[in-house]
């Protein structure tokens, strides 16, 4: 008997893929847990369409992706932060404050998606790693600047 699967199932194929299975297979299990359809006319027509929409949905995600990749390489995202007599850093960047100032700036990354080996503890500028979803990566800089204290009056 020929089905239509209507999600994907491991040793047995993708989500609306057409597959010959065995007639007691597909008749009881299959079909009564709704993994698949019979493969007829109308619903083979029907799961084209599906396939299509989910192609274009596909297509247009990694559009979205690639533009964020361009928009987001080469970004200077600059922390002000206070620092101790010997030049250490009060607090350190973290992949959640880069992710939160990227948010500030309008784009919309996860820190999971911020390739930070350790926080960053120095003054400077350090080139990081934003690993976005299809495999696209894009290189932002950080600069961390020292907060201006403000001289005392005598």
């Amino acid at each position: 008997m020929e089905v239509i699967l209507l999600q994907d199932i491991e040793g047995l194929g993708k989500k609306y893929q057409i597959k010959k299975v065995k007639d007691g297979y597909a008749r009881n299990y299959l079909i009564p847990n709704k993994l698949a359809i019979p493969a007829t006319e109308a619903n083979i027509r029907w799961a084209k369409r599906q396939k299509e929409i989910l192609q274009n949905k596909a297509e247009k995600h990694l559009k979205e992706i690639q533009e964020l990749a361009s928009r987001l390489d080469g970004q200077e995202v600059v922390f002000t932060v206070k620092i101790g007599e010997r030049g250490q850093l009060y607090e350190s960047i973290t992949q959640s404050k880069i992710a939160k100032k990227l948010k500030e700036m309008g784009f919309e990354v996860k820190k999971s998606q911020v390739m930070l080996e350790k926080p960053l503890k120095e003054i400077g500028e350090w080139p990081v790693k934003i690993n976005l979803e299809e495999g696209l990566e894009a290189e932002i800089r950080v600069i961390i600047n020292p907060e201006e204290e403000p001289e005392a009056e005598e």
